[in-house]
């Protein structure tokens, strides 16, 4: 089975652990849109694109017996270091080293023995850009803080998606979306252009992994059938919605697409990966 991730940040993670026990041929396709914490501060210093979701991606896929694994997630405590992930210098080092960000990423999941692929959501820094009730709003944090969104997008316009994402969505047999912020990681990602024409041509089965909560304030109040709204909104076709049954969203929609399943984890705030497993594997058998 050919299986592709979309989105970003600890959400997709979840979903890539999952992937990576059902099919060694898994591709995560991630966000680069992020501008705030560690991320930011590289991206404004070093002129090097959003590398924290990438990060928490390669995590998920790494080989847990790789001494760089191990160490991959530690931050730093003090001085000038403070706040920075291990592994977010790591990606920063590749890419002002070699300029190409499909590359580094490439040769640092090779340090980290990962399973799979994971890819760039865009070939370069890429921002967001949000249509709210009370205006324009601009970057990932600026929109993550907003509870009016109505639409978003990327800029600048020329942005495009690797070709190698492109492929991966095409040629795959499940493609799997979420959860995550529906705004400024889910979305970031599928509204890159040439992966949203991708989505919709793909021949694979297409899932939304719907989030446990609503997330405040960026989804605050929306039901599942908002949820759902945004995402159809925005031209990204979906097969299978995949909702929680220990989730508040759970009761909200009488859609045909949705399917309730056990999902979360013992906390009732993250999906659990094994349960999530189980669910994909009974959809694409």
């Amino acid at each position: 089975m050919k299986a592709v991730a979309i989105g970003g940040g600890h959400g997709t993670a979840v979903t890539l652990r999952a992937l990576r026990s059902l099919t060694s041929d898994v591709t995560a396709i991630v966000s680069v849109a992020d501008n705030g914490g560690s991320s930011g501060r590289l991206r404004d210093q070093l002129q090097v694109p959003a590398v924290g979701d990438l990060r928490k991606c390669l995590s998920a896929l790494a080989d847990p017996q790789s001494p760089l694994t191990q160490h991959f997630e530690h931050r730093f405590q003090s001085g000038e270091l403070t706040d920075h992930a291990l592994g977010h210098l790591l990606l920063a080092g590749f890419i002002d080293g070699c300029g190409d960000l499909e590359t580094s990423v490439r040769e640092v999941g090779e340090l980290l023995r990962i399973t799979g692929t994971v890819i760039p959501a865009s070939i370069e820094a890429v921002d967001l850009v949000a249509t709210t009730s009370f205006g324009s709003k601009s970057g990932q944090t600026e929109i993550a803080a907003s509870s009016s969104i109505s639409l978003v997008a990327t800029t600048p316009s020329t942005v495009r998606a690797p070709l190698s994402a492109i492929s991966a969505i095409l040629r795959a047999d499940l493609v799997v979306i979420g959860p995550g912020s529906l705004y400024t990681s889910v979305l970031a990602a599928c509204v890159v252009p040439g992966i949203l024409d991708a989505l919709r041509t793909t021949p694979a089965h297409r899932v939304l992994v719907a989030n446990l909560h609503a997330e405040q304030p960026e989804s605050a109040r929306h039901s599942l059938t908002d949820h759902l709204d945004a995402i159809r909104r925005h031209g990204v076709t979906i097969d299978t919605v995949l909702v929680a049954k220990q989730g508040t969203l759970v009761a909200s929609t009488e859609d045909g697409t949705v399917n309730v399943a056990d999902l979360a984890g013992g906390n009732g705030r993250v999906h659990d990966a094994a349960k999530l497993a189980r669910s994909l594997c009974q959809l694409v058998a």
